[in-house]
């Protein structure tokens, strides 16, 4: 469960600590004293997208931090585990995300760094939070949808339809193609075809370019290379006046120079290391030469073979490297519209699709059928004591065309007395709505197993006797639940085990917002207000004093 909540510099609050208990934690205050503001900051810590626009005025950056008991909550213990996220002590939690002023944001799970994702995979094992327009979405197709998926607990099975449907449809659309073109894919398969076929012929690898290149330089300059290296072995050796001769001379007049003065050693070692190199260098020559050989039959062969390569590359506009690289991606196209069977086998994966989205969307439409009347049942149930006594809920189930969401649509309707049940949109009031709208949610609330749940002003729309009972009732979650409810009526604020009030003044940088929790006494104070409007009255003070049953 939420434990603490901390802001800074967030909206209109300069700073703020609250501490949460058990049971239903209540949030009053006049209009625009911003009791939206402590759902944002949840929002925010549990994976919302943040806005600049949501540091408080003049400040450069916002911090907020929660902190959770996981001592009942394994399943977020699971998460953390699984991520490597868990602090010191597996049974808290730390959530924490900065703002800064160029919209920047950073978010920590236990001090180390997270995603959005990841907050929000986290937030769904710990918060269930039901907005102020809630009973407005409810009148959605999805929305009905997806409550009767939750509560038969086929979410999973419902993704699993949308993830089929998705793949028959694909393939549908590949056949769909293959058959309108398939005039044209037969022709360009044919070119394809000539074109492999021709540059498959050359059996050429993009790596004997380069060596055929090299030999081909060879042959081509044969006669040069042998001239040049018989002109250098008569130049170093073979000649009348050849450098090892000459240089052998030199060696024995400094050798008999050495006798008369050894400081000449050293110019000694050196030409004698030349002529060690020189002599290396002779028989590199020699056996070059012994290899040199003019080759006109195979230079034509050569010639040949690269002119072959040559005007294949022209053809195609590439260099001739990039030969096999196009052989490669002409075979994968050919495949790709003409390999794996064709039409036949399109048709074939279309129905084998099908067949795999029809078996799960039947699957799925057993499920719901299963617990619809359930569902409605329950609803039936909790509306009673919310002054719908006289009123039936019923589920419809609708076959249709098959979709992504299945072979049905989900209609909420309601009875009014004898009357036969009706689409709901149709024939409830915005009132009946709202108390229609909270029923559900506190039933998916029970199944969800989430620890905390947050109500915003979900009462809107009622009074009197029913927003007593409504207080009871969110009273009664919070027996097995933390539960937080911002409300404006004074009969749910009453069933609160704790109270909150929600304040803002001017302060020397602005309006500024607070939450303080209240005692007793000025619990009494502020139910009164909420009764009493502009002017309290002893009067209304002692029936906000019975509201909370105080003496």
């Amino acid at each position: 469960m939420l434990s603490t909540l901390r802001l800074k510099n967030f909206v209109i609050v300069d700073e703020l600590a609250l501490a949460f208990g058990d049971g239903l934690s209540v949030l009053t205050g006049e209009t625009g004293a911003g009791k939206s503001i402590v759902l944002d900051a949840l929002g925010l810590l549990l994976g919302d997208r943040a806005d600049a626009a949501m540091l408080r005025h003049g400040t450069d950056r916002a911090e907020l931090a929660a902190e959770f008991d996981l001592s009942a909550v394994p399943a977020a213990c699971e998460w953390l585990v699984e991520n490597e996220l868990q602090g010191d002590d597996a049974e808290a939690l730390i959530l924490r995300r900065t703002l800064d002023a160029a919209g920047k944001s950073k978010a920590f799970i236990n001090g180390a760094p997270a995603t959005l994702a990841q907050l929000k995979a986290l937030g769904e094992t710990l918060v269930d939070i039901h907005g102020q327009h809630a009973h407005q979405q409810l009148l959605r197709p999805e929305t009905q949808r997806a409550l009767l998926d939750d509560y038969a607990g086929a979410a999973e099975l419902a993704g699993q339809v949308a993830l089929a449907w998705r793949g028959w449809r694909a393939a549908a659309a590949e056949l769909d193609d293959a058959e309108r073109n398939a005039a044209a894919y037969a022709a360009e398969a044919e070119r394809l075809q000539w074109q492999v076929d021709e540059v498959a012929a050359l059996s050429f690898a993009a790596e004997e370019w380069p060596t055929l290149s090299a030999e081909h330089a060879r042959l081509h300059h044969a006669a040069g290379l042998i001239d040049g290296v018989q002109r250098a072995l008569l130049a170093l050796s073979e000649g009348d006046d050849n450098l090892q001769g000459w240089l052998s001379g030199v060696i024995s007049r400094v050798g008999e120079l050495i006798d008369y003065d050894a400081a000449l050693g050293e110019v000694g070692e050196l030409l004698g290391a030349a002529e060690a190199s020189l002599s290396e260098a002779v028989h590199a020559l020699q056996r070059y030469a012994d290899r040199l050989e003019l080759d006109p039959a195979r230079l034509a062969e050569v010639e040949a073979r690269m002119d072959a390569i040559w005007r294949t590359a022209r053809k195609y506009r590439v260099e001739p490297e990039r030969l096999p690289q196009l052989l490669g991606d002409w075979q994968e196209r050919l495949e790709s519209i003409a390999g794996g069977g064709g039409l036949a086998a399109l048709r074939q994966r279309v129905a084998t699709a099908e067949g795999l989205y029809r078996t799960a969307a039947e699957a799925l439409s057993a499920r719901r059928g299963a617990h619809a009347a359930r569902l409605a049942d329950a609803v039936t149930q909790e509306m009673r004591p919310l002054a719908l006594a006289d009123s039936r809920f019923d589920i419809a189930l609708i076959p249709g065309d098959a979709g992504a969401h299945g072979l049905e649509s989900v209609e909420f309707r309601v009875a009014h007395g004898a009357a036969p049940a009706r689409d709901m949109a149709r024939i409830v009031s915005g009132g009946e709505l709202s108390r229609i709208s909270l029923a559900l949610q506190v039933i998916v609330s029970n199944l969800s197993g989430v620890p905390t749940l947050v109500f915003d002003e979900v009462d809107v729309g009622i009074g009197g006797r029913v927003a007593e009972i409504v207080g009871r009732l969110l009273a009664g979650l919070g027996q097995s639940r933390q539960v937080l409810c911002i409300t404006h009526l004074p009969q749910v604020a009453a069933c609160g085990s704790h109270h909150f009030v929600v304040s803002k003044h001017n302060g020397a940088d602005g309006i500024v917002s607070a939450v303080t929790p209240l005692a007793p006494a000025q619990r009494v104070e502020e139910i009164a207000r909420m009764l009493g409007g502009v002017e309290i009255t002893e009067t209304t003070r002692r029936h906000a004093a019975e509201l909370l049953g105080h003496d």
